[in-house]
């Protein structure tokens, strides 16, 4: 099954247009096993970035290129308050996938 990361985040006013351009432009050369990558909107400013992965190893093993590219648009982004900071990531294993 695939495994999937997925982070909750606020972007700063005026720093929606930035964050979404910065998340076009992303390479998966510099994921190896990231297979897919969605931005998700979930309020104004609100979004959560989901990442698809081959498996756990793969999402393990990106973990520091995944905080690089954090640090380059970590700038953009409201703390999220409760001690969160900018990011409420979570990640894990799907133990159901559907497909239509």
């Amino acid at each position: 099954m695939s495994a999937y990361n997925i982070v909750r985040m606020r972007v700063k006013p005026g720093e929606v247009d930035g964050f979404l351009d910065i998340h076009r432009s992303r390479r998966f050369s510099d994921m190896p096993g990231m297979t897919a990558l969605r931005v998700v909107r979930t309020g104004e400013r609100d979004f959560c970035i989901l990442g698809e992965w081959t498996g756990m190893d793969a999402l393990a093993a990106a973990r520091p290129a995944m905080i690089d590219i954090l640090d380059s648009f970590r700038d953009k982004l409201e703390d999220l308050g409760g001690g969160l900071g900018v990011t409420d990531p979570v990640s894990g294993e799907a133990v159901i996938e559907r497909h239509a």
